[in-house]
């Protein structure tokens, strides 16, 4: 009997932080809609509100590590409890990394704002990427909720088109600078940006990886496509 409750507190320590995970992503994924928002609608508020909630992103890192760490010190987990306390703490590293974004995302917004200027930078040559990487996320986020990889390969093709959209987006506004210096300033904000979405979709398709090592037991991160297709076949 005390074996069994032992299992019990075991299991229930363990999808208690796993909650843990998937409210530190709800938090993450709300910060990437209200900084592109706060962008696009120079929505100074937003923008306060989502480098506030950085803090919050942060503090989970900290709670969801420490949790992790005391479950290895003291249950000693092996084989797919340890592949997935190990997955656990990589996740949680990504979304951070990508509540950093959203945030320098936001500090661009509010700097735009808080300057008052006569022409504001647009951001029509980003949307694409927006709309991809938000779509990869939570993806990737509802695959580590159910355990499930059969899209992995998906959220690496996306990953794929957005660096291409980056590249792109680069290309246009480097013509637009060379064109007419006056856009210099504006062009450099919005590559900025451009970059900040395409890391998020870098630590998005990272997440989509540790996934397939929880349910398979295989890395296949720095893989091509072909690899993890046959991997979670």
């Amino acid at each position: 009997m005390q074996s069994e409750h032992t299992f019990k507190q075991y299991d229930a320590e363990l999808e208690a932080v796993r909650g843990k995970v998937l409210e530190m992503g709800g938090l993450v994924e709300q910060q990437i809609v209200q900084a592109l928002e706060s962008l696009t609608k120079l929505d100074v508020n937003l923008a306060k509100k989502v480098m506030a909630n950085d803090h919050r992103v942060n503090s989970l890192e900290v709670q969801i590590d420490e949790d992790c760490s005391h479950i290895i010190a003291r249950r000693q987990p092996a084989a797919g409890d340890l592949r997935m306390i190990m997955m656990m703490m990589k996740t949680i590293t990504d979304l951070e990394r990508i509540g950093d974004e959203a945030t320098k995302i936001a500090r661009t917004a509010q700097k735009i704002f808080e300057e008052d200027r006569m022409y504001k930078p647009r951001f029509n040559e980003i949307k694409v990427m927006v709309a991809m990487v938000r779509e990869m996320l939570h993806t990737s986020l509802d695959g580590f909720a159910r355990l499930d990889v059969s899209k992995t390969a998906d959220v690496a093709r996306q990953d794929e088109e957005v660096d291409e959209q980056f590249r792109a987006a680069m290309r246009q506004l480097i013509t637009f600078m060379l064109e007419d210096p006056r856009t210099i300033s504006m062009s450099l904000e919005v590559l900025f940006v451009a970059k900040a979405i395409e890391r998020i979709g870098d630590h998005a398709k990272n997440i989509a990886e540790y996934v397939v090592y929880m349910v398979k037991g295989a890395d296949v991160r720095h893989t091509s496509i072909q690899d993890i297709e046959r991997e979670i076949s």
